[in-house]
């Protein structure tokens, strides 16, 4: 009969929505980890390019003794790497993840189209058809002068809307830990309910500017609620 019990109560608990590891899991949506490698072109697996890098420029992965991590290195040129993800980001409207910038484009800045380049970008993209010229984008940014809570509208592409989360060189070469509120940030930038997203962008650009950037990434998750602060 003891066992039993044991059996109802757990039963019971997972009924009434409290917490357990399972549970915990499930409420979490991990975009990637980047503890898989690389395919035959040395593109991390999962991913597909959003451009093709230049010579000069370098996608990897490496691996530091916390774990794995993405490597993206522009010289003069612009380039990304995108995921397919499909959700309904009210469900999971918690977007964290973890970055390392240690090299800015010199004079970059996103409020200006001629020097609209950032080493740290990371969108959310809801796609409407045709997706090439109608998808929407809520982005995050690590820019070099826009301020930091500074917001608004690419300049290169109207239905791209972002908020610059970092901003100078005060911060290179150490991990920044980051949880944006998707779904709230989209109401506000977009001034209505989102669609479904589709995937997500990892962009890093230097071209405007004709110097260089670099960004690491790592621990990419989507979840139901603030996630446990991560490493800084």
């Amino acid at each position: 009969m003891h066992f039993f019990r044991i059996i109802i109560f757990s039963l019971l608990l997972l009924g009434m929505g409290l917490s357990t590891p399972e549970a915990e899991e499930k409420r979490i949506l991990m975009v990637d980890r980047f503890s898989s490698g690389v395919d035959e072109k040395g593109i991390p697996v999962g991913w597909a390019l959003e451009k093709t890098p230049g010579s000069k420029s370098k996608i990897s992965i490496e691996r530091e003794k916390e774990g794995y991590f993405l490597h993206l290195l522009s010289v003069d040129d612009a380039f990304g790497l995108k995921k397919d993800i499909s959700f309904d980001i009210r469900q999971y409207p918690y977007l964290s993840w973890q970055w390392k910038v240690t090299r800015l484009p010199k004079g970059g800045d996103i409020r200006n189209k001629d020097s609209d380049d950032q080493a740290g970008q990371i969108y959310v993209i809801f796609p409407r058809f045709p997706a090439f010229i109608n998808s929407l984008s809520m982005g995050y940014i690590w820019d070099t002068q826009a301020p930091v809570g500074f917001s608004g509208t690419s300049t290169a592409y109207s239905r791209m809307k972002y908020v610059v989360l970092q901003s100078a060189p005060n911060k290179l070469n150490q991990w920044i830990f980051e949880t944006r509120n998707v779904y709230e940030d989209y109401k506000k930038l977009f001034q209505g309910e989102p669609i479904p997203v589709g995937a997500v962008l990892l962009y890093i650009n230097s071209q405007h500017t004709k110097s260089s950037a670099e960004c690491n990434y790592t621990n990419i998750t989507f979840s139901s609620s603030p996630p446990r602060r991560g490493k800084e």
